[in-house]
């Protein structure tokens, strides 16, 4: 597995997981009414966003970079 093929497998689990827990963290907020979940959830999904948006930017820069 190249380098490429391998940063795109991590950067697109590390957006599910933060996707994942996102949700969970929301959930947590609206079952117990607890600030810092919503916090910890907010900033998870913005940071799904970034990765998302990271992960656009890097194929589109290693467009013609074989995947082997």
């Amino acid at each position: 597995m190249s380098l490429k093929a391998f940063h795109i497998v991590f950067v697109t689990i590390s957006t599910i997981l933060c996707i994942g827990f996102g949700w969970w963290a929301i959930r947590d907020y609206n079952l117990n009414q607890e600030t810092m979940s919503l916090v910890f959830g907010s900033l998870s999904l913005a940071g799904a966003i970034a990765l998302g948006i990271y992960g656009h930017w890097f194929l589109r820069k290693l467009k013609g970079v074989s995947y082997l």
